[in-house]
């Protein structure tokens, strides 16, 4: 799509502030694809005046029509799938099979479900003597990451149009034509204007400016823990609900009555999809010590088919920055069996498909968030070993479990200290709460419990 030079602020697309842009760039080839505008803590204050004063009007639209305007919203994007693919793989470098079966497809099954729950969830109920009444909790800052642009815009975005809340939001900056491209089908879908108002630019500029401003009631972010502390410390100056959704290193537990090679494979496969550039990947194996070296020898196996297949990391910076802990991961003892520091190619922000083998769990690659196509093994001696281990970091917000029997699977997961759980490769459900435990974040997106974030109670006494 061809990028546009203003900001979509009350139902239209209206000049920036200022002249400064920022270079959208295809990581494939290096090449740049686009311009947007560098958005001021002017633009900002001027979209979230168009949101205040939309508010009263669409919290006061009754639930139906507010699933109407969603379920035309999905339909937008189910027209414009290919393009939202298209767009994709070419500011994100993701493969264009990928980006049209999750990046486009999610999406669009997301905003379905908040279509449908919006038409059916009890804003009122009766408690006792009284009546419990839920409304929106009025204007939110959304702010999203670049890794799956669409899919964490509509995560925000559509439970928080259900709710009856007015919406800014700020995406990355790495991902912006996305991001206009969702502003169109907001459009078309007719969303009333100043609903939804869209301000690109840099996080430390439009991003602050968003979390800090004082006619946001609720902070909704996707990113970094660092960066999520930040939001945080911003938001908490005015005692506003922040929504934080952050890093993660999360782990795999093969248990020892697992389809070893099945669980190893998926397990790979999800480490390096989307480039490894996913918070909630499996980037831990946990391997039985009877079975670690065949474990090993399967995930080198594995990884070596991916070298050609998965696509860019999204920037230098992003680049240099995976590299940098693989490095680490060599200096410090661990073990590559397949891949390394090494780029795969000249052009283009590529990182090879990783594994190290012979990690312990006080290894760097074992604790921090390298967010790209490494895979760390390590070996454990019982469950009670595997437990400690799979909670041994700050993070808590996803991993997997297998076992021959699924009962046993569901016994160890309940003692994860994690927001979500695959057993033996459950698939993804976009009704399901996401979100993590400690530095993984606060609160829970999709489905019902997404929509009561976006949500504050009252009740009244009869």
């Amino acid at each position: 799509m061809k990028a546009h030079d203003g900001m979509y602020i009350d139902g239209a697309w209206r000049p920036a502030d200022g002249r400064d842009t920022i270079e959208v760039v295809n990581p494939a080839d290096e090449q740049v694809i686009g311009k947007v505008p560098a958005g001021t803590a002017l633009d900002v204050d001027t979209a979230v005046r168009a949101a205040r004063a939309a508010l009263p009007g669409w919290a006061a639209t009754p639930p139906a029509e507010r699933a109407a305007r969603l379920a035309a919203l999905r339909d937008v994007l189910v027209d414009r799938k290919d393009e939202i693919a298209g767009t994709v793989t070419a500011e994100l470098g993701s493969p264009l099979k990928f980006s049209q079966a999750v990046h486009a497809a999610a999406p669009i099954a997301v905003a379905g479900s908040y279509a449908d729950l919006a038409a059916t969830y009890a804003f009122e109920e009766k408690v006792g003597n009284s009546v419990v009444h839920h409304e929106p909790i009025g204007v939110v800052g959304a702010i999203t990451p670049w890794n799956y642009p669409l899919h964490q815009i509509v995560a925000k975005v559509a439970p928080a149009l259900a709710a009856g809340c007015t919406i800014v939001l700020k995406p990355a900056e790495d991902t912006p034509l996305t991001a206009q491209l969702f502003a169109e089908a907001v459009h078309e879908a007719g969303v009333p204007a100043g609903v939804f108002n869209l301000v690109t630019g840099l996080g430390p500029v439009a991003g602050q400016a968003l979390a800090e401003h004082p006619d946001v009631d609720l902070v909704s972010f996707t990113g970094s823990t660092a960066v999520g502390r930040r939001i945080g410390a911003l938001a908490g100056a005015a005692v506003k609900k922040v929504a934080l959704e952050l890093g993660g290193k999360s782990a795999n537990v093969i248990l020892p009555t697992a389809d070893l090679a099945k669980a190893v494979n998926v397990g790979v496969a999800n480490v390096m999809s989307n480039s490894g550039q996913t918070c909630s990947a499996w980037t831990r194996m946990l391997v039985h010590g009877d079975q670690y070296d065949e474990a090993v020898r399967l995930a080198a196996e594995a990884a070596a088919k991916y070298g050609d297949r998965i696509g860019p990391l999204v920037n230098a910076k992003q680049q240099e920055r995976v590299r940098g802990y693989i490095d680490k991961g060599v200096a410090e003892g661990a073990r590559l069996v397949a891949g390394g520091p090494e780029a795969p190619r000249e052009q283009g922000y590529f990182v090879s498909p990783t594994v190290f083998a012979d990690v312990t769990e006080d290894m760097t690659v074992a604790q921090e968030e390298i967010f790209g196509p490494v895979l760390s093994i390590l070996r454990y001696e019982d469950e009670e070993d595997a437990l400690r281990i799979a909670n041994g970091t700050v993070y808590g917000l996803a991993g997997a479990v297998w076992a021959g029997d699924e009962t046993e699977a569901v016994a160890f997961a309940r003692r994860m200290e994690t927001g979500q759980v695959d057993i033996n490769g459950g698939r993804f459900n976009p009704l399901a709460p996401f979100g993590g435990y400690k530095q993984s974040g606060v609160g829970r997106e999709l489905g019902r419990h997404g929509l009561s974030e976006y949500l504050q109670t009252k009740s009244f006494q009869f």
